[in-house]
């Protein structure tokens, strides 16, 4: 309970500054897109890492020399808990969006707070809607933007039943010629999800892997893409599964 308290507070400061903030990032963007993105960057990351500290978690950060510089890519990862994306932001440079369902963008402050990071809201209702967002997570891409897809489509229930990955997104790292990191995450379930509504210290592990450079593959490896990158991801997680 007292974690639970501890993550509440800064949360609870942050929506109830963005009553503030949220206009000021609006009037600010007016003239340069480049000072809101960093402003918002700033505080949602800065908030994010202050629920990781109260969160008690143990964080073991695997492979970050694997993340190309100065360039965007493709982040694909399993998923497992709400703090896959608070642990994420908290590690990963700027800039960079995550795609979350459609569902989200009804929720008022976190859908414009989710909008000032340059996250992608997927409607699976039709595939003419999932084809415009691979459309926009390409522009992002191409003008530097960082994109973390989950591309099983929900949180798995254990870190051993990675789902098969639904290969469309990926095809974002094609069209916009960029590597694609796959990341495998282990244990985040275990902060909070297992023990739902309460925050439990724990250890995690997320490892970064070795980038994967579209241009090197031929044909045949572009065909089965989604399912070579859900390998490397399963193989890793059932290897850390061992050190938990």
């Amino acid at each position: 309970m007292i974690r639970l308290i501890l993550i509440a507070i800064p949360v609870s400061l942050f929506f109830i500054l963005s009553i503030l903030t949220l206009p000021l990032t609006w009037i600010i963007g007016l003239f340069s897109r480049q000072a809101k993105d960093k402003i918002s960057y700033f505080l949602v990351t800065k908030t994010f890492f202050l629920v990781r500290l109260a969160s008690g978690v143990k964080l073991e950060i695997r492979g970050r020399e694997n993340i190309p510089k100065n360039q965007a890519v493709l982040y694909v990862a399993n998923h497992r808990s709400y703090f896959d994306i608070i642990l994420n932001y908290s590690i990963l440079p700027p800039l960079m969006g995550f795609v979350s369902k459609i569902e989200i963008k009804k929720v008022p402050i976190l859908a414009q707070w989710m909008e000032n990071m340059h996250c992608l809201f997927l409607d699976r209702s039709t595939p003419k809607e999932g084809l415009k967002m691979i459309h926009e997570g390409v522009d992002k891409l191409k003008s530097g933007i960082s994109i973390f897809i989950f591309p099983e489509g929900t949180r798995a229930k254990s870190d051993d039943s990675i789902a098969e990955f639904k290969g469309g997104s990926l095809k974002m790292a094609e069209k916009a010629n960029i590597p694609i990191v796959p990341v495998a995450i282990n244990n985040t379930s275990a902060i909070f999800e297992d023990q739902f509504p309460f925050i439990k210290k724990a250890h995690v592990i997320i490892e970064y892997c070795q980038p994967i450079i579209l241009s090197e593959l031929g044909k045949e490896e572009k065909k089965f893409l989604a399912r070579d990158v859900h390998n490397v991801i399963e193989s890793k997680v059932l290897e850390h599964m061992k050190e938990i």
